[in-house]
């Protein structure tokens, strides 16, 4: 039964996206019939969901394998297409898939009207596909044919509107970025494959004490090179934030619940190797708490909504890598949860604003202004929304302060956890670790202040769009309200399924039971072997320290930005200075990448391949033509319509064959 059950999750997101997209491409008739595409699109993940829910609740702890037959079979390497379900599957699949209906939800109103809705839906359950197979792979290979789909499927929703040159250039940059972390997976793979003999994660993980620490450090660096091409680490994170450009709940699909978090999926499913390399555990965490401080100060200069969230989910990724760099495993996954709440809430929010900023340009339009300067996405461009937009106002309201950790809401919980097992690291003996910590307190504060203002400037003050308030957004329909209030639920109480672990020493901490292994889970931690050591008057200090600085943030971004509104960006300006500058050309990252990499390997291409092209392959291909036209010369010398010389060659053709047949 069960294996039927994983089965079928498997299946119908493939059969709803054969459904949606192919189906229509031999009948163009049913492209038009929403009603008819999204209900089958929507149901294709649904479905799973209630499925995923119902091995969850009669789960019985024990891990169970589905093997439905072998893929690939040569000398000592034989992969099956088999699927795992324990805790971390289990967790990963309802975040993926709970998160994912809600998206598909929306998409029914916000992709209404568009010539590729049929596409849409059908690009959607492919993508959550390859999630499925990525977070239920028992094997690495299989894992690697879901990390290689959802990077195919981010290539397809990202660059879906290619007509914009702008979206294709995004779709492109983020295709080709993540080669460079999918070329250090095939390495780990190979690596292993060579020491161990075997690439499912029994072999794997039975086989640590096996290896050289050399050996150990060498593949854990490159899983992790790999986690920061699909999780947006640095040096790779720059594909993240442009990935923003495709519809809106692309944006919310990649950011918040599927592929970023497949790079901290990997890791924490191999925790126990990642554990037995702690060089490069420190490496990861230096790497997180740069990522995510770097994030944070690009994102408080953005005005167009949606880079800031982008940022924001840069930002929010290097917190859940400082948290595998110090071994605490369960913490990033708890991270990954609340995360998938709160930032798919903010861009769906995010999209509901654009979709009513859209009404209020084509009014615009309709009434003859030049809308050719107007940006829907752009914040200068809003202002006073909780007026005319009151669901949507409430519900981004309550994911601005998730966001930022304010007490009680799920940020908080799993922010806070993060900054208290950096902080505890660095009591137990990791001495970086403490400076994690620092960069981490930060950061938060940096976080409370830019998405206070996104707030702010978006949905207080003053209209700033033409003609206000004569002309006026509208709310957006149930199809995407409704998916908004369900996730500021889930952003409210997600957290209280980690309470921090100085109430009752971490006793009511239940995903921190359901994962580790010390409670018979499948992920790996140094917490739980370093044990809540610090004295209790410190751990509440450090309570009061995160949820101080996010009220903190809070307070102070609401007052400058209610009374000055834009203003008080150029204030900002004025008394930054140069710094401001660099965070406003986003540290010249991508220059530098262009400069180093990019024109380089134009150039080569242009100039280098471009001559080669000329000389060689065209010397190749003229010369044979020239070849064949001697040829065809020669025999049309020797066609000359006299028989009797036909025959003399007839005769001469008999004598050589026989003379090859007697003496060779």
């Amino acid at each position: 039964m069960d294996a039927l059950l994983v089965r079928l999750i498997i299946l119908l997101p493939l059969a709803g996206a054969i459904l949606t997209g192919l189906v229509p491409l031999f009948m163009p008739g049913l492209r038009k019939n929403e009603s008819l595409i999204s209900t089958i699109g929507t149901l294709a993940v649904a479905v799973p969901f209630g499925m995923v829910v119902y091995l969850f609740l009669t789960f019985d702890g024990n891990a169970f394998v589905a093997t439905f037959y072998t893929w690939m079979a040569a000398g000592d390497l034989s992969v099956d297409f088999a699927y795992r379900i324990d805790q971390l599957s289990l967790i990963m699949g309802l975040v993926v898939l709970g998160v994912g209906t809600l998206i598909h939800v929306y998409s029914i109103g916000y992709m209404h009207g568009d010539d590729g809705f049929w596409k849409f839906f059908s690009y959607l359950n492919l993508f959550i596909f390859a999630m499925l197979n990525l977070i239920l792979a028992d094997n690495l290979v299989v894992l690697f044919l879901g990390w290689e789909g959802v990077g195919l499927c981010s290539f397809l929703l990202i660059g879906f509107w290619y007509t914009d040159l702008k979206n294709s250039a995004a779709a492109n940059k983020a295709f080709i970025v993540n080669r460079i972390g999918d070329f250090a997976f095939l390495l780990a793979m190979f690596l292993l494959f060579r020491e161990l003999g075997g690439l499912d994660f029994d072999t794997l993980l039975n086989g640590v004490d096996t290896l050289s620490s050399t050996t150990v450090t060498m593949a854990v660096l490159l899983l992790f090179l790999a986690a920061t091409g699909k999780s947006a680490q640095i040096p790779l994170f720059v594909w993240l934030p442009d990935a923003m450009a495709g519809p809106t709940p692309v944006s919310a699909l990649i950011h918040a619940a599927t592929m970023v978090t497949s790079g901290l999926y990997l890791l924490a499913r191999m925790s126990d190797m990642v554990l037995a390399a702690p060089g490069v555990m420190v490496l990861i965490a230096i790497v997180g708490a740069l990522t995510a401080l770097v994030a944070a100060t690009i994102a408080i200069t953005q005005t167009d909504i949606k880079r800031v969230l982008a940022y924001s989910t840069v930002s929010q990724l290097g917190f859940m890598f400082m948290a595998v760099g110090v071994g605490a495993f369960f913490v990033a996954i708890f991270h990954v949860v609340t995360h998938a709440f709160f930032k798919a809430l903010l861009f769906l929010g995010s999209g509901s604003v654009i979709h009513g900023m859209h009404e209020v340009e084509h009014d615009l339009e309709h009434e003859g202004h030049d809308t050719s300067s107007f940006d829907a996405q752009d914040m200068r461009t809003m202002g006073n929304l909780k007026a005319y937009m009151p669901a949507t106002h409430i519900t981004f309201l309550i994911a601005t302060l998730a966001i930022a950790g304010i007490p009680l809401l799920s940020g908080f919980f799993s922010k806070d956890e993060i900054l208290f097992m950096a902080f505890q690291a660095g009591y137990n003996g990791m001495p970086v670790a403490y400076a994690v910590w620092a960069v981490g307190i930060l950061t938060a504060l940096l976080t409370a202040v830019y998405m206070t203002r996104a707030y702010v400037l978006t949905f207080r003050g003053e209209e700033r769009w033409p003609e206000a308030p004569s002309i006026a957004p509208h709310e957006s329909p149930l199809s995407m309200t409704l998916p908004l209030w369900t996730l500021a639920i889930l952003a409210i109480v997600g957290g209280y399924i980690g309470l921090p672990g100085v109430i009752a020493d971490g006793d009511w901490n239940w995903i921190h039971h359901y994962l580790a292994q010390d409670y018979g889970g499948p992920v790996a931690d140094l917490a739980d072997s370093a044990g809540f050591s610090l004295p209790l008057a410190l751990k509440w200090l450090l309570i009061a320290i995160g949820g101080g600085v996010a009220i903190l943030g809070v307070s102070l971004a609401w007052v400058a930005y209610d009374r000055e509104g834009l203003a008080f960006d150029d204030r900002l300006r004025e008394r930054l200075g140069p710094l401001y500058g660099v965070w406003e050309v986003k540290y010249r990252l991508d220059e530098v990448y262009d400069a180093a990499l990019v024109n380089p390997i134009r150039d080569i291409m242009g100039q280098g391949f471009a001559k080669a092209d000329a000389s060689v392959v065209d010397g190749v291909v003229n010369g044979a033509a020239r070849g064949a036209a001697a040829f065809g010369r020669v025999l049309g010398r020797i066609q000359t319509g006299v028989i009797q010389r036909y025959a003399v060659m007839m005769v001469l053709g008999v004598v050589i064959v026989m003379a090859l047949i007697l003496f060779v």
